[in-house]
């Protein structure tokens, strides 16, 4: 059996067949695994030749309407769409930073049956005790450190912003929703992509910057550090 039967099967099992009377017409449960699936496959990086980080936090967008028929089943789904995509990053071989998250939003401009995944790669920084091998990994890429938490760099280009499609998102109302990216190379260079309140390095406001270890960006007000590996 392979993952999507079983993921299935065991959401039957746990809620008494409801997903089969109540979902007909509306988004299906196991529609949103398969969808994990992808999101997996299409953002895994490749950052040595063992190891290829794939995302670890998961944001489901939903209609007013599924969100809503989806409440009473979100803690199950959650828990069994986490265990999903651990299992399948262990089939396929990936790395994961941390542990896996699984949320479930409503999008009031989605129509009904119609969902959305956003997804990142996050990694809890361990400043104490021996460094574990993801550890490692994440300190030989290029990354942003916000509060605790390490965002690879594992693309050659890495947009920020506010939007479901920037690669890492930045829950602030000071930011655009696509506010500025981060192009990999030498030297490291960060762009703004004309943000309505500006990128600031240093308390100056940039339009292209190289960047170096250590550099301090600051978007809306949220403050991160890149770090390069």
């Amino acid at each position: 059996m392979g993952l999507l039967e079983r993921f299935e099967d065991s959401l039957d099992r746990l809620v008494n067949g409801a997903f089969a009377r109540a979902f007909k017409a509306e988004v299906q449960p196991v529609e949103i695994a398969a969808a994990l699936q992808r999101e997996i496959d299409d953002r895994a990086a490749v950052v040595d030749r063992d190891r290829t980080i794939i995302p670890n936090v998961f944001q489901i967008e939903l209609s007013e309407h599924d969100f809503d028929r989806l409440t009473p089943f979100h803690e199950a789904l959650q828990s069994e769409l986490a265990t999903l995509v651990t299992d399948y990053g262990a089939q396929q071989r990936y790395t994961l930073l941390g542990a896996v998250t699984v949320s479930f939003g409503e999008d009031v401009e989605l129509e009904t049956g119609i969902f959305r995944v956003r997804s990142e790669a996050r990694a809890e920084i361990h400043s104490q005790g021996r460094p574990s091998p993801v550890d490692d990994v994440v300190r030989a890429q290029p990354r942003l450190i916000v509060g605790e938490v390490a965002y690879p760099l594992v693309r050659g280009i890495t947009r920020l912003g506010r939007g479901s499609d920037a690669d890492i998102r930045i829950d602030d109302p000071g930011t655009s929703r696509n506010h500025c990216e981060i192009v990999l190379g030498s030297p490291v260079l960060l762009r703004d992509l004309n943000s309505t309140n500006g990128t600031f390095v240093n308390g100056n406001r940039i339009t292209e910057i190289p960047v170096e270890n250590g550099t301090e960006i600051l978007l809306g007000s949220t403050t991160m550090v890149f770090r390069n590996g």
